[in-house]
């Protein structure tokens, strides 16, 4: 939640224009290299991270073309990236994703972005006089190179695809909702939970929809192309950069639990503010404790 005072603050209000460019410039720079690989997928290097969870040489170089952008333009933030890690530092820290839709991609299945996401950390001045009391993302791109269709957004200033201003669907009642989710396909650890949702869900709204990229479940919510978005077990790199976008859409993106300011423990309930609330209510009788922190 933003403190608004007018207290004076020692340091400069963050740039979040010259970081949203920074954000668009090394999404750009990691899509092209998965482009470059789109074509002769089958030469690809992969690697087995854990069950259902696949990691290529284009994930890897696609992520080191977006970290030396961000280092290079904008060294006094943290990183923490998928592949390589990372750590929390400075005033905000940048979430990157270079492949989100891994399996997507190296299926030739044409649905997939790179994700990325600035965080301002608590007691960061990110506007005169606007200083966020709690870890908020302030900061997202997520480029989506097969559609060549850009999302962004900046905190407080709103939300767009390729330039047009964006917002959220109107609809009011999951009887008229269609969903988008994600089914578990790494950690089964939630199943019991997560599979009697998804049943209400089939069975009491228009149509629910899974297609393998859950930052681009995020910004096409944004879009107004779903109405809401649920998905357990993810991690904070797949949703940071959605969750700013959808926020700023004029739409919802909360942890599912309401333990933390935003989804970073994976598990992500979106939507417009009245699909966002309905799809709460689905989840509430089947989710239990929050899951407990790694690491």
């Amino acid at each position: 939640m933003p403190n608004t005072s007018q207290t004076p603050s020692t340091e400069a209000p963050l740039d979040l224009g010259a970081a949203l460019d920074a954000a668009v410039t090394a999404a750009h720079a990691g899509a092209a290299i998965l482009q470059s690989y789109s074509h002769h997928r089958a030469d690809l290097v992969i690697d087995r991270k854990a069950r259902n969870d696949l990691v290529s040489q284009a994930d890897r170089e696609a992520e080191e073309a977006v970290i030396q952008e961000l280092r290079e333009r904008t060294p006094q933030f943290g990183i923490v990236a998928e592949e390589t890690g990372g750590k929390v530092a400075g005033r905000a820290t940048w979430y990157i994703d270079p492949l989100d839709g891994t399996t997507n991609f190296l299926h030739g299945i044409p649905h997939y972005a790179v994700s990325i996401a600035l965080i301002a950390h608590a007691g960061t001045q990110v506007a005169a006089g606007t200083t966020v009391d709690v870890d908020t993302p302030v900061v997202a791109a997520i480029y989506d190179p097969s559609r060549e269709e850009l999302f962004n957004a900046v905190y407080g200033i709103g939300a767009w695809l390729n330039g047009h201003r964006i917002h959220c669907s109107r609809t009011q009642t999951l009887d008229d909702a269609v969903l988008a989710t994600g089914f578990p396909f790494r950690d089964f650890s939630f199943a019991d939970q997560y599979m009697p949702t998804l049943h209400h869900a089939i069975n009491h709204t228009r149509g629910v929809r899974r297609l393998g990229a859950a930052a681009l479940d995020l910004a096409w919510t944004a879009a107004g192309r779903f109405d809401g978005y649920w998905e357990m077990g993810l991690a904070p790199w797949d949703v940071a950069a959605g969750t700013l976008i959808l926020r700023e859409a004029g739409g919802v993106a909360e942890d599912m639990y309401g333990v933390d300011p935003w989804p970073i423990g994976g598990y992500v309930v979106s939507g417009n503010p009245h699909i966002a609330q309905a799809l709460k209510g689905m989840l509430a009788p089947h989710i239990t404790a929050p899951p407990a922190k790694k690491g």
